[in-house]
């Protein structure tokens, strides 16, 4: 019955989340046919308000293991086929859809053209950046979406109840920060959009380049100091790690 529920995407929400979170006691069960049923759930719960529940979107979006758990092993037509569905899906942004398949693109590199539509200038301004910097930039953007402009709008709201909003200053604060706000969540959508994460296990070591360890040596002193090359978002000078993108010279 169980797997009858999953392969025909008739498994409630409530059932998922107990199969995700036990998955290993299941493995016939951990196939890649779990994701489409995860997404149909979430779409039933979408349209039904008296079940609307985030859980299973959530654990979803925080089991950073579950998106390879459930591809090992699959062929990557298998995969493709997959991604089509998430990315019909209307329960997801732009920019979550493009989170979760990050996660499948790290697993089938073959299928990066699928998120960024194959098109040449798409490439020529995309960001070569580590995961762990792609995943701590979504943790700001979700925080500024979720957290701080909700906040930001109430604290508007109860300024302009002082009424008289030329001589109020809590109002033009907060209005303020709604700029700062919404300036900043344009930038990391733009920066997200263009964003590429790797895990630099693919550096090509013949010459200088994203992944490798360059050492620099003085001339006069032939004091020597070495650098990682790294990702856009990885620089940490105190760490000698650069990015890719640091003028030297």
């Amino acid at each position: 019955m169980l797997d009858r529920a999953v392969r025909e995407h008739s498994a409630s929400s409530e059932l998922m989340i107990w199969l995700c979170r036990e998955r290993a006691n299941w493995p016939k069960l951990v196939t890649p046919e779990i994701l489409p049923a995860i997404l149909s759930a979430i779409e039933r719960d979408q349209h039904n308000e008296a079940s609307r529940s985030s859980r299973l979107r959530d654990l979803l979006l925080e089991d950073r293991d579950l998106i390879s758990d459930v591809f090992a092993g699959t062929d990557v037509s298998v995969a493709r086929d997959i991604m089509r569905r998430l990315l019909l899906t209307p329960v997801f942004d732009g920019l979550t859809k493009r989170s979760l398949m990050a996660r499948m693109i790290k697993l089938y590199p073959e299928l990066e053209s699928m998120a960024t539509g194959a098109q040449p200038e798409e490439k020529a301004e995309s960001l070569i950046v580590s995961w762990s910097s792609l995943h701590k930039r979504q943790q700001e953007y979700e925080e500024i979406v979720n957290k701080k402009i909700p906040e930001n709008s109430r604290e508007i709201g109860v300024a302009r109840s002082y009424g008289d909003l030329r001589e109020n200053f809590e109002f033009k604060a907060a209005k303020q920060m709604q700029a700062v706000l919404m300036r900043r969540k344009s930038e990391l959508e733009h920066m997200l959009h263009h964003a590429r994460g790797t895990d630099f296990s693919n550096a090509d070591t013949t010459q200088i380049s994203i992944g490798t360890i360059v050492t620099l040596r003085e001339v006069d002193s032939g004091q020597e100091e070495s650098y990682t090359v790294l990702g856009a978002w990885d620089g940490d000078p105190e760490r000698h790690i650069i990015s890719y993108q640091t003028a030297i010279g």
